[in-house]
This record gives C-alpha cells, structure tokens and sequence, in this order.
C-alpha cells in the first residue's frame, strides 16, 4: 500500500489579528506550534509514520514540517524542501484583507460586465466579490488577477502521487491554495469538490491511500489534528 498525508501549516495570525491573503510572497513565520506539532502528534496516535516528509520552502511550512517531524520522533533534518508545494501567488490580493480582497473583485467583476463601480455601493461589491472567493472555496474556480495554474497544480499533485513508491508514507506539508487541487488523484474532482469543504483548515491532515498501485482514495480530508489526538485515539 502507499500512502500520501498532505498537511497545511500552521497559524501565522495571533488571536486577535486581522489575517490576510498570504500567498507565495508573503513569507511569514509561525505565531504558534499547536497545531504542527498537533499532525505529529495526530499520525503517531495512528501509529503512522511517514518514511519521508516534504515541505514547502516557505517559514511557515518549512517549519510545521520540522515540528510535526519531532512530535514522532524523526530528526526534522530529514525534511526535503520541495518548491512544487510553495502556496500560490495572490497577485493584487496578495497580503490584503479578506475585504479588501471581496472589494477589489467585486469592482473588477463590475468593469467586466460593462457597470460602473462608482455607481455601486460597497456593500454590493463586496457581495459580489464574495462570491467569487466562495467559488474559490467550493469549487477552486480562480478568481480574476490571482496567478494560479489550476491544470499545473493538478499535475503536479499527480506526479507527487506517482513518485510515491509501494510501502512509502510521504508526508506533504503545503499551503490551503495547492492543497485543494490534491484530490484530482482520485480521478473524481469535481465528485470531490461537490461532497466536500475543498478549504483545509491550519493544522489540517488529510490522508490518501493506493492499494498496489492502483487507484488513490481519501481516507482523512481536512481534519483538525490538534483537536483530534485525544477524542479519536
């Protein structure tokens, strides 16, 4: 059997902060280990242990994969960056507000269908501009001006899939903009997109299995590990 764990980072707003669109050029460091160490701690409950661990170059990634690597006892030494994993670029979004963001697309959404955003209220452009980003969540539509390769993402988590070898556990630590292209490996994502919140949580594991090479299937998706140690031991 194989098995791929993908995990998303951990926070990097403090309780309290307004978080923003923090995408691949927005290197920010963890506010907290919690929930790191909490996938870890997650898989080792499981008696899962991972033969080898990829993480994203970025502070945030780099560092949950590190982390989560200690909780069950492997030197983080042994994590291997892997650039495929970098979270996606925001474009104009990048770093902003979520009501910034909401703001932005719904202005761009109204130029595009012939209106005039001065003649709109903010509330109506930030509803619009919401609902692109719900398209986002559900169903990984991009919204105008993100810098996102939806077709690459998807290849690319194929490749990772193939590159793990019978016998393998590879623990992937990424970011919620690639992780929701990941379930294409089970050659059903729209089906996928459909049953599930496409959105992972911080500190969310998700796990995918493949009995002799055959095809993949979502065991775990989007759990919170650092809640889940206890109550699902």
């Amino acid at each position: 059997m194989r098995m791929l764990i993908i995990a998303r980072h951990g926070n990097t707003f403090l309780p309290g902060e307004t978080p923003t669109r923090v995408g691949a050029r927005t290197d920010l460091p963890l506010t907290e280990e919690e929930r790191a160490r909490g996938i870890g701690r997650y898989l080792l409950a499981r008696g899962i242990q991972p033969t080898r661990i990829l993480a994203a170059p970025l502070m945030r990634t780099r560092r949950t994969a590190e982390l989560a690597a200690q909780e069950m006892g492997i030197d983080s030494a042994v994590v291997q960056i892997d650039p495929r994993l970098t979270e996606i670029d925001y474009g104009p979004d990048e770093n902003k507000t979520e009501r910034e963001v909401a703001l932005r697309l719904g202005h761009a959404a109204a130029v595009t269908a012939g209106k005039d955003p001065d003649m709109l209220s903010l509330e109506y452009l930030e509803s619009i501009g919401n609902q692109a980003i719900e398209l986002w969540n559900t169903r990984a539509v991009v919204p105008d001006g993100w810098i996102v390769d939806p077709q690459a993402l998807m290849n690319m988590w194929r490749r990772v899939a193939s590159e793990t070898l019978e016998n393998e556990i590879v623990l992937c630590v990424s970011s919620n903009g690639i992780i929701r292209f990941a379930p294409v490996i089970t050659g059903d994502y729209d089906g996928f997109c459909a049953a599930h919140d496409i959105k992972v949580p911080t500190g969310g594991v998700c796990i995918f299995t493949s009995e002799k090479h055959g095809s993949w299937s979502c065991k775990i998706w989007g759990v919170k590990a650092f809640k889940n140690i206890i109550t699902n031991n």
